[in-house]
């Protein structure tokens, strides 16, 4: 598989990037931090739908960002649209699947190909377009977004390997991935939907180790199942089609010339 990277990140989309991760974090991690007799406990979702606001005007400021610099352009754009409706096909054909949609690998194959900053991009764009057209809109959808732009991004990140090593290193980070965005998606809701009473419930006001250890307990006997399931899916997906898609998306990019400036040269006199 080639790997090139379009949209290098500019020094504001990167400390964008760094403000939404920071921004990410706290939206995951908040209850494990606050007071047993805190407000916030029982107002989750008013907090989600703050993180959303907080979030889509982020994502279209690093969208600005790079289409000031130039990394962006109208035909990356394109490009990016033809692959977020690609994207929302997959995630409807997938929608009721547990652990086996297929949208979560063409979000690494192109954060792969095409870079983190493309795949940040793309994984939070693709979550929130597919969301609309299957109808699966609520509290968790900008948590999702973020979780798979995330996805994209780290996909970016990947060393760059010679020979047919390319794939197993993709494949194994979609294996991982799907374990990623699982259990941090599971972070999202534990503290809000696991019983009072029991062994693996949110304990506001409890230290961080302890809920930490409960949750592991709680991911590893509910949830890794279906996180593993979608590992396999990943890889299948990987190493079948890995190729084909960035192969299409390495001579899309080699046609299209992303990043090329124009050059005007002295016309020739008539004659």
């Amino acid at each position: 598989m080639r790997r090139r990277v379009l949209i290098p990140l500019s020094v504001m989309s990167a400390g964008l990037l760094g403000a939404m991760t920071l921004v990410g974090i706290v939206a995951f991690t908040w209850p494990l931090f606050v007071h047993a007799s805190s407000p916030l406990l029982t107002s989750h979702g008013a907090f989600a739908s703050w993180f959303f606001v907080c979030l889509v005007p982020l994502l279209l400021l690093v969208a600005l960002a790079e289409l000031r610099d130039g990394n962006l352009d109208v035909k990356t754009v394109a490009l990016l649209a033809i692959l977020v409706a690609v994207g929302t096909v997959l995630r409807i054909v997938g929608s009721g699947i547990s652990g086996g949609e297929p949208l979560f690998a063409l979000v690494i194959l192109t954060g792969w190909s095409l870079g983190r900053g493309f795949g940040y991009l793309y994984g939070a764009t693709v979550l929130f377009c597919s969301a609309l057209a299957t109808g699966f809109v609520g509290p968790w959808l900008p948590f999702q977004m973020l979780a798979c732009a995330w996805l994209g991004f780290l996909a970016g990140c990947l060393p760059a390997v010679k020979g047919k090593r390319d794939v197993v290193v993709v494949a194994g980070f979609g294996a991982l991935g799907a374990i990623f965005y699982g259990t941090v998606m599971d972070l999202w809701f534990w503290p809000f939907q696991v019983g009072l009473n029991s062994t693996v419930s949110f304990v506001a006001g409890d230290t961080v180790l302890a809920n930490l250890y409960r949750f592991f307990i709680f991911d590893l006997t509910t949830s890794l199942g279906f996180d593993l399931l979608q590992a396999v899916t990943n890889v299948v997906l990987i190493v079948a089609f890995g190729r084909a898609v960035t192969g299409a998306l390495d001579r899309t990019a080699r046609g299209a010339a992303f990043g090329a400036n124009a050059t005007f040269g002295s016309p020739e006199p008539l004659r």
